[in-house]
């Protein structure tokens, strides 16, 4: 682990942007360039996975050249070698990284030959059959199943022809292989990473509802990261239980840096969103050992049970989803929602998600969870399961954020933070919904913001119009409501108005324009006398 992340260190912060935006202008460029007949929404899985398969095959290359070399072969590489003489160390490879490509299929290769292969369809659909076929059998086998699923090179939505589609394909490859990335063996710059997330913030923002669905806006992501690994240099263990693309549990990776995560562990419902955490995983060269993602509905089947608990839990659910919850007499009796005594509403499954949550959280652990606002305020079943939460002093924060942050809402959202082992029973609310600067259409946290909300939580005291601690006892007898504006007294940005001095003004300009009309009407009577 370290490829990428010991990268764009090196670099300015100028420099290191300024490559960024480069990058990024680059992906758009592809991106929409590629695009043609193929919907943008289904044509990302193309982009992604061309790239997914060019930096495994850049990974692969630079990690066998770097063992060749330190061993006396300076010249070694492995790109140019013939498989059969790269054979020889398949086994022991597949065992350090998970998977195996020969020489003839490395990325590099493929493309230099592409635009003169007529099959060149059927030759990448074998080399993505290879790949995944090189951990059959190994302890990476289902790290690897499935990756190149929606890259279907023989599918109608490249091309109605083989010719069309190879076509389409070769300038995938073309465009892909002229992205700035960087060089492996110099470890200069930390972009496969960064494009795959720039690449699915695009998407999500194309996609609209669809996208919002499976992406978290990073700086929220970071945000979460933040504020579940705080006071902690490492983790052993972080969770998501409604993973999505994974970038949520990858900006641990760039809190603590490099190595500061012992395992990565999370499920996902949707089968394609599962297979892109998954690539999002070897693109910030998280080794397959230590990601665990499982496909299946973390309610209903968790995946997880041997692994929990946790130290540090993220997660956006999805909002407001219908699930079984009490049409299932068995759920009551579940571990991870008895505690309460009341199951969450069938047509609202957020605070499910929520106990369950807490459920897997450490004694020591800290949970941020993206809310839906209607969690915090409505009655019935979810008002006895905030007095639960209350009431056991788990609830430690509740951060109000702003509005249109997330893809595909408006809605002004807000941060959970639960913890097992309080040192105070109270609980501070933040309202950070002025805390934004907007940027095209939708709006950001910056550095400045998140340093706010985090010193705020870390400070724990009362800010006028901002954050307000209260008692566990005063929820309480507000029926156990957790809205921030139930609590954080919203800044009055009316102006006072003097009435008299008002009437008096508005006096003045009504005997302003009476002298206006009566110059004009003069005006009008001296041209009609002169003509």
């Amino acid at each position: 682990m370290g490829t990428l992340f010991t990268t764009l260190n090196t670099m300015t912060p100028t420099t290191r942007e300024a490559q960024r935006a480069e990058l990024h202008k680059a992906i758009w460029r592809v991106a929409n360039d590629l695009r043609g007949s193929v919907d943008g929404w289904d044509f990302k899985s193309y982009v992604l996975g061309m790239l997914f398969y060019r930096f495994i095959s850049e990974n692969l290359t630079a990690y066998l050249n770097r063992q060749e070399r330190a061993a006396g072969d300076e010249a070694f590489d492995y790109s140019k070698l013939q498989n059969p003489e790269a054979e020889f160390g398949r086994a022991e490879t597949v065992k350090e990284k998970g998977f195996y490509i020969l020489p003839s299929e490395l990325f590099r290769n493929v493309k230099s030959t592409a635009a003169a292969d007529e099959n060149l369809n059927e030759t990448l659909g074998r080399i993505f059959q290879n790949i995944e076929g090189s951990a059959v059998g190994t302890e990476s086998e289902d790290d690897l199943k499935g990756l190149f699923q929606e890259l279907d090179p023989n599918s109608n939505r490249l091309g109605s022809t083989v010719a069309q589609r190879n076509q389409k394909l070769v300038k995938l490859l073309n465009a892909i292989g002229d992205l700035n990335l960087g060089d492996f063996e110099n470890h200069e710059i930390d972009a496969f990473g960064d494009a795959y997330e720039y690449l699915m913030q695009m998407y999500a923002a194309d996609a609209g509802k669809s996208g919002g669905e499976y992406y978290t806006p990073q700086e929220v992501s970071e945000l979460l990261a933040q504020i579940a690994s705080m006071g902690k240099t490492e983790l052993k263990k972080v969770y998501d239980p409604a993973v999505g693309s994974g970038s949520l549990l990858l900006k641990f990776q760039k809190v603590l840096g490099p190595g500061k995560v012992g395992g990565y562990f999370g499920q996902e419902i949707n089968l394609n969103t599962y297979n892109l955490a998954r690539i999002n995983m070897f693109l910030h060269d998280v080794p397959y050992e230590q990601f665990h993602l499982a496909h299946g509905d973390t309610l209903m089947d968790p995946a997880h049970w041997d692994d929990e608990p946790f130290e540090a839990i993220v997660s956006n659910p999805p909002y407001s989803i219908r699930w079984e919850g009490d049409a299932n007499p068995l759920l009551i009796n579940d571990s991870r929602f008895a505690p309460a005594g009341v199951l969450a509403p069938k047509s609202k499954a957020d605070l499910a998600f929520t106990m369950h949550i807490l459920s897997w959280l450490a004694v020591n652990g800290t949970a941020a969870i993206v809310e839906f606002p209607g969690v915090m305020y409505r009655s019935g079943a979810e008002a006895k399961i905030r007095k639960y939460l209350v009431d056991n002093n788990y609830v430690d924060a509740v951060i109000q954020l702003p509005s249109d942050l997330f893809f595909g809402t408006t809605i002004a959202t807000c941060i959970l933070v639960l913890k097992k082992s309080k040192q105070s029973n109270d609980v501070v609310f933040i309202d950070a919904s002025a805390e934004f600067t907007r940027s095209g259409n939708k709006n950001k946290l910056t550095d400045a913001h998140r340093t706010r909300i985090l010193t705020t939580l870390i400070e724990r005291a009362d800010v006028e119009h901002f954050t307000t601690v209260v008692p566990n006892s005063a929820i309480a007898e507000r029926d156990y409501l957790l809205s921030v504006s139930s609590y954080v007294t919203a800044e009055d940005l009316r102006q006072a108005v003097d009435i008299t001095e008002l009437n008096a003004e508005i006096a003045r300009i009504v005997e302003r324009q009476v002298e206006l009309r009566a110059a004009i009407d003069a005006i009008v009577a001296d041209i009609e006398g002169t003509q």
